[in-house]
């Protein structure tokens, strides 16, 4: 049977300054994270503020798969003491890269074989690079991406790995997460081109030290954790900043005023960043205890910008930029072409679908003003192609979106909270 494509979902076009104050849900990264140690740990452990997202539903999914005891309600995840994790079950990695790079390492500590597979783009996403370090470390696994097995044998000798992470972090994080629980610990070596996303290693880190483990990352592109527990605690989830900034554009391209809530003093998400970008591009910033707030400018300036370090953001970026009275370019993304699509190829081709004037680069895209019209925009399953039709839609009319449910990735019921904070604006 044929599966039903969904209506497109006509992107509501602002008539003047969107004005807005909002909250945002809670940061996927920091989630999956917590929900793992918390998993690994073995004691009570609580998950407050967890989004209840596809992804977060995943990473539920495969820790009971584990044999994990964990129950939702609602943002808060409780999970009870246990001798896991255990084999025999099944992973739906779906499109989740935290769930399809995190659980392996997990996996290859239970008693039993755990298989692995996922949506079918899942399956084109790179993993030997994991799954091969897992086997040097001493773990079995049959396969070399979706769909594959690892069969547990309850404990893993661990030991020195070197890795290729140039394109994805999460290679590293993986590893490290369940590190303290293999024999002799574990250390990674990276050897490649810079690793992507830095930051999100370095949250991996901060999180493994607030579970009490021990993490030497003081050599660059060497990371050393030390065999030991895992300490149960309970994590409190901070707002997404990725899915936030697709807010604070919406004040950028407008004009107008809009305040994230409960924006952290202090963060490691790489989402972050994009508070410089937008300044960048003419907005004023400002951070206070109540929140982030950016104010657009009458006019967007060009951007020339290196997402290297936070390049889930280009989605984002690549729409105020497409917005923009000046050309701008974004560089340092090329692995993001192996993100829930080829996202540099899909923003190309739906910006210049528009009527825009996008150049792929190597490493980025090259963006000219142009006027752009309306049509249909592909989202490609891909949560935050879709957030970024929703930005363009804004100032264009006529933009229709093919899927703005696959939003449900991270921000489940994006459409009714983006048409709810434009508010009058729309």
């Amino acid at each position: 049977m044929t599966p039903t494509r969904p209506e497109p979902w006509p992107a509501p076009l602002a008539t003047g300054p969107v004005h807005a104050r909002v909250s945002v849900p809670g940061s996927k990264s920091v989630t999956n994270r917590a929900l793992l140690l918390a998993a690994l740990s073995g004691g009570e452990a609580r998950v407050s503020g967890a989004p209840a997202s596809r992804d977060t539903a995943l990473m539920v999914g495969a820790l009971r798969a584990l044999g994990v005891p964990v129950e939702v309600d609602g943002e808060r995840v409780a999970f009870a003491a246990h001798d896991g994790p255990h084999g025999g079950g099944s992973v739906d990695c779906g499109l989740a890269g935290t769930v399809m790079r995190f659980v392996p390492p997990a996996a290859a500590l239970a008693d039993g074989p755990v298989a692995f597979d996922g949506d079918p783009r899942a399956r084109e996403r790179p993993m030997a690079t994991v799954l091969d370090a897992l086997r040097g470390l001493g773990a079995v696994v049959e396969g070399d991406g979706l769909p594959f097995t690892v069969r547990g044998t309850g404990s893993v000798a661990g030991g020195e790995v070197t890795v290729d992470a140039s394109a994805s972090s999460q290679f590293v994080s993986g590893l490290l997460l369940s590190a303290a629980r293999y024999e002799k610990g574990v250390t990674v070596y990276h050897d490649g081109k810079p690793v992507p996303s830095l930051p999100h290693i370095e949250m991996t880190v901060a999180m493994l030290r607030e579970a009490g483990v021990e993490v030497d990352d003081a050599e660059p592109n060497t990371w050393r954790v030390a065999p030991g527990p895992i300490r149960a605690r309970d994590w409190a989830v901070e707002p997404d900043l990725s899915n936030a900034a697709v807010f604070l554009a919406a004040a950028a391209v407008t004009g107008g005023e809009v305040t994230v809530l409960g924006w952290p003093a202090g963060s490691t998400q790489p989402g972050a960043h994009v508070l410089s970008v937008l300044e960048q591009a003419g907005c004023a910033v400002s951070v206070s205890a109540d929140g982030a707030t950016v104010r657009g400018p009458r006019r967007l300036a060009g951007i020339d910008v290196d997402l290297h370090e936070s390049s889930e953001l280009t989605p984002t970026v690549a729409a105020v930029a497409a917005l923009a009275d000046g050309p701008s370019r974004i560089t340092g993304v090329a692995h993001i072409r192996g993100h829930e699509t080829d996202r540099l190829a899909a923003l190309a081709a739906e910006i210049n679908g528009l009527g825009g004037a996008v150049t792929e680069l190597p490493d980025g895209l090259e963006i000219r003003p142009a006027p752009l019209h309306g049509g249909a925009w592909g989202a490609y399953a891909d949560h935050r192609m879709a957030t970024a039709g929703a930005i363009i839609g804004l100032r264009v009319p006529g933009v229709e979106i093919d899927d703005v449910e696959c939003t449900s990735k991270t921000m489940p019921g994006f459409a009714r909270k983006w048409t709810t904070a434009l508010g009058a604006a729309v």
